[in-house]
C-alpha cells in the first residue's frame, strides 16, 4: 500500500537559502521528500513551496508537526498550511452553462485521480442541473448580478458551510468572486483561460488573450 503522505504549503518573504532550510527540517525528522516545487515571485518578492514526504518514518505527530511548523513559520514570517493524503476533502464545483469542465473534474474524481467528495454542484444558471441529477450531486441554483452579489454570495457561504465544504472549483463559472467572499472562504482554485489578475472576464477569451 502507498504511504500516507505529508504536503506543505508556504509562502514568505524571499530570501537566500530558503529551500535547504525546508528541506533540512524534514529531513532532520527523518522525512524523505518526494515531491518539490519552487517558486519566486520577484515583483512581489515572495516564495512559494509545495513539498511532499511520506509519514512512515516520520518522527513527529501530526499534532508536534503542527507546532513545529508554526514556530518555523513564524520565523518566516510566512503564510503555511499542511494538508495529510488521508484526509478526505470534500469539494464544491461552481459552474455556469458549459458542461466540459464540469465532466471532467466528475470523472477524474469517479475515477480517484482527484481524492475528495464532490456533494454540491453551485450555478448562476439551471442549464447543467440534470448533469448534477445523473451523477447524484446536489445542486444548488444561486442567480447572481451587480445588483444582488452581496445577498447571493452571503447565501453562497451559508450553503458552503451547510455542506461542510472544504474546497471550491472555479470550473467556467463565469463570475469573478468579490474581496469579500475570498476573505471567508480563501480555499478556491480556478480554473480560467484568460492570464489573471491582468485579464478578467470573458472579453479576454473574445480577444485571443
Amino acid at each position: 500500500m502507498t504511504s500516507p503522505t505529508a504536503t506543505l504549503l508556504i509562502s514568505c518573504p524571499d530570501r537566500k537559502g530558503l529551500v535547504a532550510l525546508l528541506a533540512n527540517f524534514i529531513a532532520s525528522h527523518n522525512g524523505n521528500i518526494i515531491h518539490a516545487d519552487h517558486h519566486t515571485d520577484f515583483t512581489a518578492g515572495l516564495f512559494l513551496s509545495r513539498l511532499e514526504w511520506p509519514l512512515d518514518g516520520f518522527d513527529l505527530s501530526i499534532e508536534e508537526m503542527t507546532d513545529a511548523f508554526r514556530e518555523l513559520a513564524k520565523d518566516l514570517q510566512a503564510n503555511w498550511q499542511l494538508h495529510f493524503s488521508e484526509e478526505v476533502r470534500r469539494i464544491a464545483l461552481w459552474v455556469s452553462r458549459q458542461d466540459h469542465c464540469l465532466l471532467d473534474l466528475i470523472w477524474r474524481q469517479r475515477s480517484k485521480e482527484i481524492p475528495g467528495e464532490i456533494p454540491l454542484i453551485i450555478s448562476n444558471h439551471e442549464k447543467l442541473k440534470p448533469v448534477a441529477e445523473q451523477y447524484g450531486i446536489d445542486f444548488e441554483y444561486i442567480p447572481i448580478n451587480k445588483e444582488n452579489k452581496a445577498i447571493q454570495e452571503a447565501q453562497q457561504l451559508d450553503t458552503l458551510k451547510k455542506y461542510n465544504i472544504n474546497l471550491v472549483v472555479v470550473a467556467k463559472y463565469m463570475q469573478i468572486l468579490s474581496q469579500d467572499f475570498m476573505m471567508n472562504f480563501p480555499t478556491v482554485i480556478n480554473i480560467h483561460h484568460s492570464f489573471l489578475p491582468a485579464f478578467v472576464g470573458g472579453e479576454s477569451l473574445r480577444k485571443g488573450l
